[in-house]
């Protein structure tokens, strides 16, 4: 270990986010590789190592000849302080060697509220910030992950954007690169030909225009490049890569368990939810498959842990025979088994019982969104209040006396009488458990948590507008007012950072010189309320004459060209279209295995069916 490091440490908080070292971490000799990686997340160890897309990729890449992919965490303030004043560059943990020294600077991106992350870490590594000051071919910085299906706010500072699944797409871009490497090319023609991969984004060969207004008149694409540019998935679930050896923390992690990913996509098709939409088609994994996999990776990595993980892993078919092939195996080696993304309209008594032997009794979760049957209906959530309770009643009766209900405040077409129906709901609930549980003397506890609708690009509900800060206050207050029973608690999230995500999440390319003067100005960990200040972005905005407002509590047009316009996910404008007039009509569209909608994912799959 470094020495200057060696001392950093011992005045730093959880020194073992920096030291590296972990079982299963894949350290390879640098004379038998030409290309390394950085695989950068811009939060803590901790969020990023439970990040699994972050686990499947770094295996990928590891498993190439020649490829040598690395860990790089954004360092909490403590020790990129030190690092500061000690002039040590950021590095990545397999080598320590410091991170301007990779060819290629990859970021995963799941949350808009990390982009300052990603400036503060490519300084600290000491590069360049934007894509046009760094001419060579190397380091070349790139970028994945949900929040890129609106690359714009980040544009000037990547060279590529990877859209969907990166699996494939991750190899093809390495193998070009190490082709321009070894022929000298230069970062202009590398970049050109990269934009003829499918699922590359190259932000510097298009121009976009706007209105007088402000409003994007047009995104335009230079000599070479697609007019647009549509994700990629990985067709077969049974082939992909899946990582059953994975590194074992050496302290730890959010989510410290072995992670076993059921299927990709969701048939359900909530209109407010981006995951739902650009996570399409539906394809699952083998039941077989699954449960090799989850006792392979406990056997390997000695986990006691596993959670069966997707959009929502409920809606797997083969759900409880997978559980019996698994608890067989987990039962007589005291592995838990969890199922954290439930429905209220498919959870039975049969995998209540199934979720009993897998393990402690946790408190159940449910996500209604809406307190009233017209808005769950406008919305096309597709669960009934008759569902909750049913479900509720079920756990009640089997013993649990804990449940949390999820619910969004600002949503489209909402109204004080729905956010009231939340109040009637919980207390409903509390209800059933009086009548179902057969012991009172422990009680119950409900808690009740609200979020603020974030508009997200690539929905039904893209058009939409939030809720100012204060509408959204005021539906928190009639809220808490009438939710006076003991037995439950209300969490609400607050509405300063669900405004800037929302400012982010729809903003256009203009919001990069934002984003760099805010950085300036202090601004990082986002997330984190300790870090976070609305003000430093207010006046960040303010300085270049740019009104919050008009991104996020803007209601658009329908033939407004957003700012994504380049990138598509393969579900079609004309669908979202179509289901936010259904919204407004409160008009459900069934799920894909009860009828197919048309939305056009199919096109993405081989021979054009999803395998719902």
């Amino acid at each position: 270990m470094d020495h200057t490091l060696e001392k950093i440490l011992a005045r730093v908080q959880k020194p073992g986010r920096y030291v590296g070292g972990e079982y299963n971490a894949v350290v390879k000799d640098k004379a038998t590789v030409d290309c390394r990686f950085a695989f950068c997340f811009p939060d803590t160890y901790e969020i990023g190592m439970s990040n699994l897309g972050m686990r499947i990729l770094y295996g990928v890449m590891n498993e190439m000849e020649g490829v040598w992919c690395e860990r790089v965490f954004a360092p909490w303030a403590d020790m990129e302080a030190e690092m500061r004043q000690a002039g040590l560059p950021l590095y990545a943990l397999e080598s320590g060697d410091p991170v301007a020294e990779f060819d290629i600077v990859g970021f995963s991106l799941g949350y808009e509220m990390a982009y300052t992350n990603v400036l503060n870490m490519l300084d600290l590594a000491g590069l360049p910030l934007r894509s046009a000051d760094r001419p060579g071919l190397t380091p070349l910085v790139v970028a994945g992950g949900t929040c890129m299906y609106n690359p714009e706010p980040l544009a000037p500072f990547v060279d590529i954007v990877s859209l969907g699944e990166g699996e494939e797409v991750t190899g093809e871009m390495i193998q070009l690169y190490r082709q321009a490497k070894a022929e000298g090319w230069s970062k202009e023609a590398f970049l050109r030909k990269a934009a003829r991969i499918p699922g590359l984004y190259v932000p510097s060969l298009y121009d976009v225009s706007y209105h007088p207004d402000g409003r994007v008149a047009a995104v335009t694409p230079r000599e070479g490049a697609p007019a647009q540019v549509t994700k990629r998935v990985v067709g077969d679930m049974d082939g992909a890569y899946y990582p059953v050896k994975t590194i074992v923390p050496s302290m730890e992690i959010t989510q410290d368990r072995v992670m076993l990913e059921l299927f990709r996509g969701c048939i359900r098709g909530c209109r407010f939810c981006q995951a739902g939409f650009v996570y399409r088609p539906v394809r699952g994994r083998n039941q077989e498959l699954l449960t090799e996999y989850g006792i392979r990776a406990c056997q390997d990595s000695g986990y006691q842990d596993m959670t069966l993980m997707s959009l929502s892993s409920s809606d797997y078919p083969d759900l409880l025979p997978l559980c019996d092939g698994l608890l067989e195996w987990c039962e007589p080696h005291k592995v838990n088994l969890a199922l954290p993304s439930l429905r209220a309209d498919n959870f039975s008594m049969q995998l209540m019982e199934k979720l009993q032997r897998g393990g402690r009794k946790s408190g159940l979760t449910f996500a209604p969104e809406a307190g009233s049957q017209r808005l769950r209906d406008a919305i096309n959530k597709n669960v009934t209040e008759e569902d909750l309770l049913a479900s509720c009643r079920t756990a009640f009766a089997g013993g649990w006396s804990s449940v949390k209900l999820y619910f969004m405040l600002g949503l489209p077409t909402e109204t004080d009488e729905d956010v009231l129906g939340i109040a009637e709901l919980a207390n409903k609930v509390y209800q059933v458990w009086r009548e179902s549980t057969s012991n009172r003397s422990r009680g119950v506890r409900i808690t009740v948590s609200t979020s603020c609708f974030v508009p997200k690009s690539h929905t039904p509900f893209q058009w939409e507008g939030q809720n100012p800060r204060e509408e959204y206050l005021r539906k928190v207050t009639l809220l808490r007012e009438h939710l006076r029973n003991k037995s439950i608690t209300y969490n609400w999230h607050d509405p300063e950072t669900s405004f800037l995500e929302a400012v982010l999440s729809r903003g256009d390319r203009r919001l990069a010189d934002v984003l760099e003067t805010a950085w300036r100005k202090g601004a990082k960990f986002d997330a984190w309320s300790e870090f976070f200040s609305l003000d430093t972005w207010l006046d960040a905005l303010a300085a270049h004459g740019l009104d919050p407002a008009f991104y996020a509590n803007r209601v658009r047009e329908k033939d407004e060209v957003f700012p994504w316009a380049a990138v598509s996910d393969g579900v079609k404008e004309s669908y979202l279209w179509r289901e936010r007039e259904r919204a407004y009509a409160g008009t459900t569209t069934p799920d894909c295995r009860e009828k197919c909608s048309g939305c056009g994912a199919n096109r993405l799959c081989e021979g054009g069916i999803c395998h719902v």
